[in-house]
């Protein structure tokens, strides 16, 4: 009686696609009381990518899903599952942006939805394809975390204002029988009694659309800054630290650290905490902000483009977003690499 190889989830490619305008630390001095120098000691940002008027969410990630199916090797029926996580979706509630996404990149009668967890968005999409593969039910996947968070940001808010950017990364998730590719470890969690920290109020079931909401401008993101900062770097360290351990998996052994890019600090303290060295860190917040969910999927893809990422290399993912939410996650590239 023959037995069944069982069935793995692998990272086959990435893509990405980073609007052209760009907000630059001069451009804000002219909008809010702020300075080049307070921006890039406070955050590390120099300048972000901000998406054209008539440019949607659905629009930058189908754009990041056409690159990642053709590194794949893939064709487009091959695809069986959209996954979208984001917070700025095209519509409030319905159509999700999955399906926007998947009509206008050409994938029909294939089941797509969104997921909200905010910056960890990309990394929470990848423990759903790895269910969805490891249980038989779908062979390949397309995950994309996509953000046009300058449709909730206030421009007169210079607390928010100077973080956030625009943009999409997507990759394919597809099933193998091969151990060597095959994601070793993914954590996830979540805590709701922080969820004051990070929250857009409108609009909702709590605060429905209004002139009232417009007028208070609850339809923009809210941040407790110093609080969110605090925690993210106590749990970030905490949940790769635990990963790691639990793998059996030194620091040291890793070269590709990929942390969810929102302040430059943030990831120096987790970097510092872990004892990585300098080339081990991806770090793309200065070029690009916070691009939540969009975040970790683009510091992917610049690494690939630079020829960086090769095939085999071991990549830990760390993130951590409003919700609260964060994860973490250890896994070998085993797409192509771009040797240029």
């Amino acid at each position: 009686m023959s037995q069944t190889k069982p069935v793995y989830a692998s990272f086959r490619s990435i893509g990405a696609y980073v609007p052209e305008k760009i907000l630059s630390n001069a451009d804000l001095e002219k909008m809010v009381d702020t300075t080049d120098e307070w921006i890039v000691k406070r955050t590390g940002i120099t300048e972000r990518h901000i998406a054209a008027d008539d440019e949607y969410t659905s629009d930058m990630a189908a754009k990041a899903c056409e690159k990642a199916i053709e590194r794949s090797g893939l064709a487009k029926e091959d695809i069986d599952l959209v996954l979208c996580a984001t917070v700025t979706p095209d519509y409030f509630n319905m159509p999700s942006t999955a399906c926007i996404i998947s009509d206008k990149i050409g994938i029909r009668d294939v089941q797509a939805f969104d997921i909200s967890a905010a910056c960890s968005g990309f990394v929470y999409l990848l423990t759903i394809a790895k269910a969805f593969i490891e249980s038989g039910m779908k062979k390949n996947v397309l995950v994309v975390g996509a953000e046009k968070f300058s449709s909730v940001v206030d421009y007169t808010d210079r607390s928010t204002c100077i973080l956030f950017g625009d943009g999409a990364g997507a990759a394919v998730i597809s099933a193998t029988s091969n151990k060597d590719e095959a994601f070793i470890d993914i954590h996830a969690s979540a805590d709701g009694s922080y969820a004051d920290f990070l929250v857009t109020p409108a609009p909702g079931a709590i605060h429905p659309a209004s002139q009232e909401v417009i007028d208070q401008g609850l339809n923009f993101v809210q941040m407790k800054g110093n609080e969110t900062f605090k925690l993210a770097v106590k749990t970030l360290t905490k949940d790769v630290k635990e990963i790691l351990a639990k793998n059996e998996i030194n620091a040291d052994d890793i070269p590709h650290f990929v942390p969810h890019q929102a302040n430059y600090r943030i990831i120096k303290a987790v970097g510092d905490a872990l004892k990585m060295r300098e080339e081990q860190v991806v770090l793309t917040v200065g070029k690009y902000g916070n691009t939540s969910a969009a975040s970790i999927p683009m510091a992917l893809n610049d690494i690939w483009e630079s020829g960086r990422l090769q095939t085999g290399d071991l990549m830990l993912l760390d993130t951590f977003g409003g919700g609260l939410t964060w994860a973490s996650a250890l896994l070998p590239f085993a797409g192509k690499a771009n040797n240029k």
